[in-house]
């Protein structure tokens, strides 16, 4: 054959080959919505209920560690297998209505930004009810070092879900870091030992898969901006938690998470008193958007949250945010340490607050010890120890000096 047809056909050769090649790849490894065609992920789902969230049968004889509630023994099996799971959740107001807050035991709320109000949610036994193929929270947001604090009463390597966070930037590449070391929240989880071989529990989505955590722009029907955007699926974290030795055993050391973990107590009757306190709301910064009231309901014994002026509303399920306990706790507040406006909550320490319950409200007192230790709660007139009704916590910290606004 003439050398040069040869050569020609050569290189058509190649040239076909490389174009099925990149056709092959950007449809199955790397397409262009970042979906594999092997994924399991669900469609983009359109607004409104969420579907396919399980519902088990049988008596409700288990207790939950975590909020004290009963479960099924199917339930209690599922949860029994695991570690909690803290996923951070934003409270821009272009992030509402958020997902997954009702599967919460725990909810913790502090200032993130700006006055800008973030969640972060302990998932343990409520979230048995997520299917595998939902991404059931979010959007999910970035790491803060207070919320560190937090994570860490709950695991002896806990379960953190985030997009990143505060750490070590620099105003120019290579010039030096401008952000404050007491906020560099990356940094720390690193120091925690929660990036390392065995004791891997950080979550951050830029290490997880698609399968685990994706964007969905059309979410809940409106366009909103990307950050604003990523939803994550608490069974896949928990899998990919096990993946990496973290179930409800430390596998690396063959010591059970809840080693040191000390259970808040839940002897409190769950019904309806005489109500002292039937509504209560707060601001953070002053900012009306991120207002705060909780309205008792004694039909469900819970109380219900409004935000900015406007019910609550957890998408999954659309349905009011509620709660069966309210923690309202004081702490000091660093404002703005640094050029990004970084903000601190002394956690570790003691305080006052209010917590809220049957309708009526209680004066208390704080004390956190260590990084690793529990916050406890006291009754500030008796001195003793919190007994929480039954059911979900919703922990919201507020600079001391805030003011609290009640309803008889």
């Amino acid at each position: 054959m003439n050398p040069k047809i040869l050569k020609s056909s050569l290189y058509t050769l190649i040239f076909v080959f490389g174009a099925f090649a990149s056709y092959w790849l950007s449809g199955t490894v790397f397409p262009v919505d970042g979906r594999s065609k092997n994924s399991t992920a669900t469609p983009t789902p359109s607004p409104g209920l969420q579907t396919g969230f399980l519902t088990f049968q049988g008596p409700k004889t288990e207790v939950c560690p975590i909020n004290g509630e009963k479960f099924t023994v199917e339930e209690q099996k599922i949860w029994s297998t695991r570690r909690p799971l803290l996923v951070m959740i934003e409270n821009h107001a272009d992030s509402r209505p958020q997902s997954g807050l009702t599967n919460a035991d725990i909810v913790y709320e502090a200032v993130a930004e700006g006055g800008i109000t973030r969640f972060m949610g302990v998932f343990y036994c409520n979230a048995t009810r997520s299917a595998a193929n939902k991404y059931d929270v979010g959007p999910v947001r970035s790491a803060r070092t207070y919320f560190l604090d937090l994570a860490s009463e709950y695991s002896d390597y806990p379960l953190y879900a985030h997009v990143g966070g505060a750490n070590c930037s620099a105003a120019t590449v290579g010039g030096p870091c401008t952000t404050n070391v007491k906020a560099q929240a990356i940094e720390q989880i690193a120091k925690y030992g929660w990036n390392n071989k065995g004791t891997w529990g950080d979550l951050s989505q830029f290490s997880l898969s698609y399968k685990a955590c994706r964007r969905e722009p059309d979410r809940v029907g409106v366009d909103v901006a990307t950050e604003h955007t990523m939803y994550c699926s608490t069974t896949e974290l928990w899998n990919v938690a096990a993946s990496r030795g973290l179930t409800n055993m430390t596998e690396i050391n063959n010591s059970s998470w809840d080693k040191t973990f000390r259970p808040w107590s839940f002897k409190a009757e769950d019904k309806s008193l005489s109500t002292t306190a039937s509504a209560v709301s707060f601001d953070f910064w002053g900012d009306k958007a991120y207002t705060v009231s909780w309205k008792y309901d004694p039909s469900t014994n819970k109380y219900l949250r409004s935000n900015g002026g406007q019910p609550a509303v957890d998408f999954n399920y659309q349905q009011v945010v509620s709660t069966k306990n309210l923690v309202i706790q004081f702490a000091k507040e660093s404002r703005s340490i640094d050029e990004h406006a970084h903000n601190l909550y002394g956690l570790i320490g003691s305080g006052t607050g209010v917590y809220l319950a049957n309708g009526q409200k209680t004066e208390i007192t704080w004390t956190k010890t260590a990084r690793q230790g529990r916050t406890v709660f006291k009754d500030s007139a008796t001195g003793k120890e919190i007994n929480f009704v039954p059911g979900q916590i919703w922990v919201e910290i507020l600079p001391i000096g805030n003011k609290i606004s009640y309803e008889g």
